[in-house]
C-alpha cells in the first residue's frame, strides 16, 4: 500500500475544539475546517483593551496575472504550533498588547475561505494595528505552511506561504 506523503500534512491530529484552545492558550494553531472568526473574537474580549485589530486572508481568485481556480495548503502541525507560539510571545514583547491569536487553516480551500486569521488586543490601537500585522508577516516567513494553487488550465504550482 502505497502512502501519500502529504495527506497528513493536509489535517491535523487535534479535534476542532482542541486547536482552538491550543490557539487561545498559546496564540497559535492549525486547522482544517472553516475558521470560526466569532469563536476567536470572543475569545479576546477584554475590558482593559480598547483596540480589538484582525486580518483575515481570503483565497483570491488569481495570483500576479493568472486565474486561480482553488488552492491547498499543506502544514506541520506541532511544529507550526510551537513557532506560532514563539511569534506571539515575541510580539508581545515588541509591542505593547494584551493578547493576540491567529490560526491558519490547511487542506483545500476554495475562493473566499478564510486561509489565516489574526487577531490582536491592545489598549491602545497603534500597537495593535502594528503587532497585527508584523505576526501575519512572521507566520508567512517562518510556519511550516506551502500551498499548491491550480488554475482553470489544470496545472497547478507549488508556491511558499508568501507566494
Amino acid at each position: 500500500m502505497t502512502d501519500n506523503v502529504h495527506d497528513h500534512s493536509m489535517s491535523i491530529k487535534r479535534s476542532a475544539d482542541e486547536a482552538y484552545l491550543i490557539a487561545e492558550r498559546d496564540g497559535f494553531a492549525l486547522l482544517d475546517i472553516a475558521i470560526d472568526e466569532d469563536r476567536l473574537k470572543r475569545t479576546l474580549d477584554n475590558d482593559s483593551c480598547g483596540a480589538f485589530v484582525c486580518f483575515e486572508g481570503r483565497v483570491r481568485n488569481h495570483n500576479n496575472a493568472t486565474s486561480v481556480d482553488s488552492l491547498t495548503y499543506y502544514g506541520y502541525e506541532d511544529l507550526a504550533i510551537n513557532q506560532g507560539r514563539a511569534i506571539v510571545e515575541e510580539a508581545k514583547k515588541r509591542f505593547e498588547i494584551t493578547h493576540a491569536i491567529a490560526i491558519h487553516r490547511i487542506g483545500a480551500l476554495e475562493i473566499g475561505d478564510v486561509a489565516v486569521w489574526v487577531g490582536v488586543v491592545s489598549a491602545h490601537r497603534y500597537p495593535a494595528f502594528d503587532a497585527c500585522r508584523w505576526i501575519l508577516d512572521t507566520i508567512k516567513a517562518d510556519i511550516p505552511v506551502w500551498k499548491q494553487e491550480y488554475y482553470e488550465d489544470d496545472s497547478s504550482k507549488w508556491l511558499s506561504n508568501n507566494g
